[in-house]
């Protein structure tokens, strides 16, 4: 962010970039690593880097806060000499870690199921709770204070809109795409409809999508595919929201208790799994289908209807596994409780 720092790499002569480095120690005699944060405000660092690279033994460390500006900042010509790592606000386990608390955890869902345990659930839930209602981004876990954490939530989101927004987006009217966050936010967990929202924001549903796709590739929000045994039927679906984190959801909007615990649930998968959800026009759901081959379906306060119900609607589309997840603890079969996710 800071211009001078900018200016060592704006020079004619990349070779030259050598002799700015000096200051900070940093010389071509051997091998060089070079860290740089928010790279989205120097656009033409992908040459820089490149020429670099292919000529000098230097290793790059590149961070910055949207897909859609590093994805194509980043030509093919760098193929085979870059890899993408995507880094989301903590999952349940990792904000654990940073609370300080051990916890034995087991991979499987049918681990999970099986050896739940009402006490280590009773020492968890007060966590999961606070991951629950203040989200994951590190800074604000690591905050004490309950009124501080709204304000650090408050503060990202105020950054991501006024920095990253209006500094990546070639949108005419901002209000329109801040007014579309507003009307996403209690439709967290429920299929987007395009028509609905282009009517509602008074705009082409051309624009609607650009927004969508937009909000998508800077990580704001996560759009879940329809499953299906076809791709093609899969891709064209309507498709499920989800946002970055529930601590935004709740600073942002009225959601309820079940579509954040939803927003959680999400948080807590999607790192590790390829997600989908399947609905029916008669109303049957799936929260959740993992890998293809397990059916999640996720409830605060869960009861043997909704098992034997997943059960069923798992078998109709061949799932060969299915749990159901819950917020209170249910000594049950199929059950998993959350504070083992």
């Amino acid at each position: 962010e800071n211009p001078l720092h900018r200016k060592i790499f704006e020079e004619e002569n990349y070779d030259t970039i050598w002799n700015n480095l000096k200051q900070f120690s940093i010389s071509n005699g051997e091998k060089a690593y070079l860290f740089l944060d928010e790279v989205q405000n120097l656009p033409e660092i992908s040459r820089v880097v490149k020429y670099l690279y292919d000529h000098w033994d230097v290793k790059f460390f590149l961070t910055g806060s949207s897909s859609y500006y590093l994805r194509n900042l980043f030509p093919e010509s760098l193929a085979g000499r870059k890899i993408i790592f995507e880094m989301f606000p903590l999952t349940f386990s990792e904000f654990l870690v940073f609370k300080q608390v051990e916890r034995v955890v087991v991979q499987e869902f049918s681990q999970k199921a099986e050896k739940k345990n009402q006490i280590s659930y009773d020492r968890l839930i007060p966590y999961y709770k606070e991951y629950l209602k203040f989200g994951g981004f590190p800074s604000v876990v690591l905050e004490q204070s309950l009124e501080r954490k709204k304000i650090l939530l408050n503060e990202i989101f105020t950054s991501y809109f006024e920095k990253d927004a209006k500094n990546l987006a070639d949108f005419n009217d901002m209000s329109k795409l801040r007014d579309l966050i507003l009307f996403l936010i209690p439709r967290i967990g429920a299929r987007v409809e395009v028509l609905k929202l282009a009517t509602t924001l008074s705009v082409s549903r051309e624009t609607v999508y650009a927004y969508l796709a937009f909000l998508e590739q800077t990580y704001f929000i996560s759009l879940l595919p329809r499953y299906s045994g076809s791709i093609d039927r899969q891709a064209a679906g309507s498709r499920k929201l989800f946002l970055c984190d529930s601590g935004i959801a709740g600073i942002l909007g009225k959601s309820s208790e079940g579509q954040l615990f939803e927003q959680s649930v999400f948080q807590n998968l999607r790192s590790d799994y390829a997600l989908a959800f399947y609905n029916r026009n008669e109303g049957k759901e799936i929260d959740f289908i993992v890998d293809k081959k397990i059916a999640l379906e996720v409830k605060t306060t869960a009861s043997q209807r909704d098992i034997t119900t997943l059960q069923l609607r798992a078998n109709s589309i061949r799932i060969p596994d299915y749990f159901v997840i819950t917020l209170q603890y249910l000594d049950k079969e199929k059950i998993v409780v959350v504070t083992d996710m």
